[in-house]
C-alpha cells in the first residue's frame, strides 16, 4: 500500500463511499503524497547547488531530480516519475501536473485489490455519481490504530506514517484519527511530526518542500474565492 492510497482510505467514508468534507483539495494532497513517497524511496530528491541529473545534465537548485526511473511496480508512482522527469521543476510546480486525473486510478486500483467497491449512482435519478465504499477495512483499521497511537504519543511513527501525517497536517482529518477530547493534542503532535527529522536530510528537505508546495496549492483557490466574494 502506498502513502497516497492510505490517504484515500482515511479520507473516504467507509459507508457512504464519499470523501470527508474536512479534507480540502484532496487531489493536491494525493499529488504531494506521491512525491513524498518517491523521495522516501530514493527515486527523486531536491537538487542542491551543482547537482546533476542521471544523464549528466546540470539541475537548478531546488528542482526535483529523478535518481531512479526504473519501474516501481505501482502505476501511480511510475506515472509520477514520468511527470517529474519531463523537465526540471520545483515541487510547487509539480503538484498541479501530478494532481491531474490522480484520484480515480488510485481508487480503481483499490477496487481491483478488493479493498473498496465501486458503486455508480444517480442523484435524484438524473446526475451520475460514483461512490467508493469499503469492501475490506482491515488495512484501514490497522492504519487508523497506528495513526492514533502516533498522534497520542504512545508510538513513534514509521517514516511512511510520518509522511502521511505530514500530508494531512492542517486538515480536519487529524482530529478524526483520535478519540474525542484529544483533538488539540493530535493537531499539536501532527505539527511536531512535520518538523521532526524522521528521515535523512535529503528526504526531509524534499518532504518539507513538497508540503510547502501543497499548502500553497491549497491556499491559492481559497484566497481567490475569498477575493471574488469580497
Amino acid at each position: 500500500m502506498i502513502i497516497a492510497e492510505d490517504l484515500l482510505l482515511l479520507a473516504f467514508d467507509d459507508a457512504t463511499g464519499r470523501p470527508d468534507r474536512h479534507v480540502d483539495n484532496l487531489d493536491y494532497r494525493l499529488a504531494g503524497a506521491l512525491l513524498v513517497e518517491l523521495a522516501l524511496t530514493g527515486r527523486v530528491d531536491v537538487a542542491e547547488a551543482g547537482a546533476v541529473a542521471p544523464d549528466g545534465s546540470a539541475r537548478r537548485r531546488g528542482t526535483v531530480v529523478v535518481r531512479d526511473a526504473s519501474p516501481t511496480g505501482h502505476p501511480a508512482l511510475d506515472r509520477a516519475i514520468d511527470v517529474v522527469g519531463r523537465r526540471a521543476r520545483k515541487p510547487k510546480d509539480l503538484i498541479g501536473p501530478l494532481s491531474k486525473r490522480i484520484r480515480e486510478p488510485l481508487l480503481t486500483g483499490l477496487v481491483e485489490r478488493g479493498i473498496l467497491q465501486r458503486e455508480d449512482r444517480r442523484i435524484m435519478g438524473i446526475v451520475p455519481t460514483t461512490a467508493w465504499p469499503a469492501a475490506d477495512s482491515s488495512h484501514e483499521l490497522r492504519l487508523r490504530a497506528e495513526c492514533e497511537a502516533v498522534l497520542l504519543g504512545t508510538q513513534d511513527p514509521r517514516p511512511e506514517t510520518a509522511a502521511l501525517l505530514s500530508v494531512v497536517h492542517g486538515t480536519g482529518l487529524v482530529k478524526k484519527l483520535v478519540p474525542p477530547g484529544h483533538a488539540k493534542a493530535a493537531k499539536r503532535r501532527a505539527k511536531e511530526i512535520t518538523q521532526q527529522s524522521w528521515a535523512n536530510d535529503a528526504v526531509k528537505k524534499a518532504v518539507d518542500d513538497v508540503n510547502a508546495a501543497v499548502m500553497v496549492a491549497v491556499m491559492i483557490p481559497a484566497m481567490s474565492a475569498a477575493a471574488a466574494s469580497g
